[in-house]
């Protein structure tokens, strides 16, 4: 079962790929507090046009590059 995140697209500097930030929260174990922490992920594109802002799926996959473990399935939200 591959893994499919949700993040919000934060660089398209490079080709064919994209910079994903991934923000996950959890409640600490002692303090009740909730904590958010997150994750930059680079993604392939496909050749889908994707700008900055956008609110994307990934799905992890075979590895692509040394950096590239994840591609785009779906833009849900544009900027």
């Amino acid at each position: 079962m591959a893994k499919i995140l949700t993040g919000e697209v934060v660089s398209t500097k490079m080709q064919n790929t994209v910079v994903v930030q991934v923000q996950r929260s959890y409640r600490h174990p002692l303090y009740k507090k909730t904590i958010k922490r997150h994750k930059k992920y680079k993604v392939d594109t496909n050749g889908m046009a994707i700008a900055m802002g956008n609110i994307v799926r990934i799905e992890e996959t075979r590895p692509i590059s040394r950096d590239k473990h994840f591609k785009v399935i779906e833009i849900t939200q544009s900027s």
